[in-house]
């Protein structure tokens, strides 16, 4: 298993695999990995020739006020997992995905960014813009409506984050296979419509949330989670799981679903981001259960922000 750290050297690691003849799917994480993140592995492996996984914390997608100085770390450990799979044969862990060989306009000091209403400055928007005053980094990538809503209402810079290094990484990488963990369910529709839209010969793999033997949704942050605060989380699947048996004995109404979900897990101890039903590939909220559906749930355990969901299949009407 080869470590790769330079843009350059992957992209020519990538290309010797096509001459070869070889087919290449991407992994993207940011590292601390788990069996979720190696259960992408198993399913790349079943759609690809050879695996290369990257291991990178985005600034672009944290704010400020997020827990970008607390994401937990191990490469090492990251290294030894996957090499012990048996089946990645690259990682790819730059040190910095926005560093240039070229200065760019923003290479002298910026300006503040000023209000256009009161002139007042105003804070960075991601952690990326906070760390360099601006930077030389000027381009972003966004999806603009399906952005909108659920994580992206909470952390309005994280899908433009997301988005943005996740075509950096496809640029560098040049994968004809990406695949993603539909716990993160907005990301992995956001990503897919990316491809569509801007024309990246990719195909995109949503794959299922693996569990925790208590049904607690595998998740980077979970570390983080005290004793405490872990058993009250689980009250996040529990109410997912009773809002899909009440589906399937006739219970259509979404708010009611919600109001059941939300009294579950603030019962419990959480505290409610928001809980929302939409269409599984619109992420437009539905008022009824009529059409397949996915429930997504964030909330906070302590200083802990975890997000879940569960899919509900309707079949079409005949």
């Amino acid at each position: 298993m080869e470590v790769i750290r330079e843009k350059a050297d992957m992209r020519a690691w990538s290309r010797r695999m096509r001459r070869d003849g070889k087919s290449l799917a991407l992994v993207p994480t940011m590292g601390y990995l788990h069996e979720g993140h190696l259960s992408l592995v198993c399913e790349a492996r079943a759609h690809a020739d050879v695996i290369v996984v990257s291991v990178y914390v985005n600034p672009g997608q944290f704010a400020p006020s997020e827990d970008l100085s607390t994401y937990p770390s191990d490469l090492q450990g990251d290294l030894l997992k996957l090499s012990q799979s048996g089946v990645v044969q690259a990682v790819f862990c730059p040190a910095n995905l926005y560093d240039y060989d070229t200065p760019g306009p923003l290479s002298v000091p910026p300006r503040p960014r000023l209000s256009a209403r009161s002139g007042e400055e105003q804070a960075p928007v991601s952690c990326l813009e906070k760390e360099r005053g601006g930077g030389t980094h000027e381009t972003w990538v966004r999806v603009e409506r399906l952005e909108k809503g659920m994580c992206g209402a909470s952390r309005p810079v994280f899908f433009r984050g997301v988005a943005t290094v996740v075509t950096k990484l496809f640029h560098i990488v040049e994968p004809d296979v990406a695949v993603f963990g539909k716990k993160d369910y907005q990301q992995w529709r956001i990503i897919s419509r990316m491809v569509r839209d801007l024309d990246f010969a990719i195909e995109i793999i949503g794959s299922e949330i693996v569990r925790e033997a208590d049904g607690l949704a595998m998740s980077s942050r979970n570390v983080r989670l005290s004793p405490r605060d872990r058993k009250q989380a689980l009250s996040i699947n529990k109410a997912l799981s009773e809002a899909k048996v009440h589906v399937s004995k006739g219970s259509v109404s979404s708010q009611e679903l919600k109001d059941r979900i939300i009294q579950t897990v603030a019962d419990a101890g959480g505290r409610i981001d928001y809980v929302e039903i939409v269409e599984q590939e619109s992420l437009e909220p539905v008022e009824k259960i009529e059409c397949s559906v996915v429930i997504c749930i964030a909330a906070w355990f302590g200083d802990v922000r975890l997000i879940d969901n569960i899919e509900i299949d309707v079949p079409a009407e005949k």
